[in-house]
């Protein structure tokens, strides 16, 4: 049976920001609902009694007045009664359009306790004939019944908006105390992910802050310290690296000159040259990668005069075809010697694995333009691209793509070289298959 599709979104269930904010967000709503229902539930009685006693009260003591104030002093009684107490007296009229209150728990909780003090037939009101309030009656004789209408903001009665408001704010705060700890819980772990994200592309991560709580220091002293243990090795390889390849070109020289005072064919005397030349240029790559930085030694560099030289050196070979766009006076800062062998890697990297399977020949295109403050350089060949998934590797150190490029003549460091040379001069190298066939490496320099 297929398992079910799962149709949430993309940047829930990667984010762990947001699956905690949600994840407390719910919690603190279900809190929040508790509460109050709780609260109102203990809350119901206290305040049942305490409206019940208000009104049981102002209509007790306005009773009392009215029944024992003279005739000629009741207009002035209950003009002073609407005037500074806000209670109102009507007429119990049976054409009054009452509109009954809300029974919910509290008002009838409420209206049963002043009927049991003022009598069963106490009726209750929100509404009678178009004028709000809160409306009780009372009697003074058998058939002299009144109504009493009070604000209904003198019982101190919460209503359905004030609660909605109360609850708005409470929950704002609520959701932004949510942001809060879900930000503090998973910026250390988007850190550390970015960190580790940068280390896998090979590129060097900045250190990580070792504060926080004690899983969050502990990780990023361990994520620190496994980025100084790789570099110490990848300083030790290339200083072993160097160390070897030196050695190598004693015995290799020693060995050309062997084979050319050896009695031998010029077929084999052309193969044990071809073989050693490869080796002499492995050998080269790796002193290349182990050569330390020069950047120190940066200065104005006219790259138009430095890519049109490596263009007539490739030239000079029977197997390319070149079309070339350079605009003149591209100026970079940046030490020529490290920016011609990277530009040479790339041009020879494009002649070797970029040949046309039918004619044998390299087609290169080499353009090279100023783009607002950057200079843009593109060397892209004919040949047979690399894999999407590989792209990205190929820029590594010892990595090699034979199945997609051809047999490889190399050690895998040519690229490796290129980019840790654009790097070193603030730029940027991308490869990219084209879609009409092909690779182009794309270079980006500060102007």
């Amino acid at each position: 049976m297929p398992a079910a599709k799962n149709n949430r979104p993309s940047w829930l269930k990667s984010s762990f920001f947001w699956r905690t904010f949600i994840m407390v967000t719910m919690l603190i709503v279900v809190s929040m609902g508790v509460w109050t229902a709780s609260f109102r539930l203990q809350e119901r009685k206290p305040l049942a009694k305490h409206m019940a006693s208000q009104v049981i009260s102002i209509v007790t003591i306005t009773r009392a007045a009215l029944l024992h104030a003279d005739i000629e002093l009741q207009r002035e009684l209950l003009f002073d009664l609407a005037s500074n107490e806000g209670i109102r007296i009507y007429p119990l009229e049976k054409t009054d359009r009452v509109a009954l209150p809300t029974q919910d728990q509290l008002m009838m909780s409420m209206q049963a306790m002043v009927r049991a003090r003022l009598g069963a037939d106490t009726r209750f009101a929100a509404n009678v004939n178009g004028i709000p309030g809160f409306w009780v009656s009372f009697k003074i004789a058998e058939n002299d019944e009144y109504w009493l209408v009070m604000e209904r903001g003198r019982l101190r009665l919460p209503s359905g908006w004030q609660w909605l408001g109360w609850a708005a704010v409470v929950l704002a705060l609520s959701l932004l105390g949510a942001a809060i700890i879900s930000r503090r819980v998973s910026y250390p772990l988007s850190r550390l992910a970015f960190a580790a994200r940068t280390l896998a592309r090979g590129k060097q991560p900045e250190l990580l802050a070792e504060k926080g709580s004690a899983e969050v220091v502990e990780a990023n002293h361990s994520f620190n310290q496994m980025v100084q243990d790789l570099n110490r090795v990848e300083s030790e390889r290339a200083l072993i690296l160097a160390g070897i390849s030196h050695d190598l070109r004693t015995p290799l020289a020693r060995m050309q000159l062997e084979i050319e005072m050896a009695n031998l064919s010029d077929a084999e005397r052309q193969g044990m040259q071809s073989d050693i030349a490869q080796m002499n240029d492995i050998i080269g790559q790796f002193l290349d990668y182990a050569r330390p930085s020069a950047v120190e030694n940066f200065m104005q560099v006219d790259l138009s005069l430095l890519l049109k030289e490596a263009v007539q050196n490739m030239a000079r070979h029977a197997d390319v075809a070149l079309t070339v766009r350079i605009d003149e006076s591209l100026m970079v800062m940046g030490n020529a010697t490290e920016l011609r062998r990277a530009i040479g890697n790339l041009l020879e990297n494009a002649r070797r694995y970029g040949k046309s399977a039918e004619t044998g020949v390299a087609q290169i295109e080499v353009n090279a333009r100023l783009s607002g403050q950057e200079v843009r350089i593109e060397i892209a060949d004919h040949g047979t691209g690399l894999p999407e998934n590989e792209i990205e590797h190929m820029l590594r150190p010892f990595t090699r793509q034979d199945a997609a490029r051809g047999q490889a003549q190399g050690a895998g460091l040519g690229l490796a070289i290129v980019n840790r040379i654009i790097q070193q001069h603030g730029g940027k190298l991308v490869l990219q298959n084209r879609e009409t066939g092909g690779l182009v490496a794309r270079i980006t320099l500060p102007g």
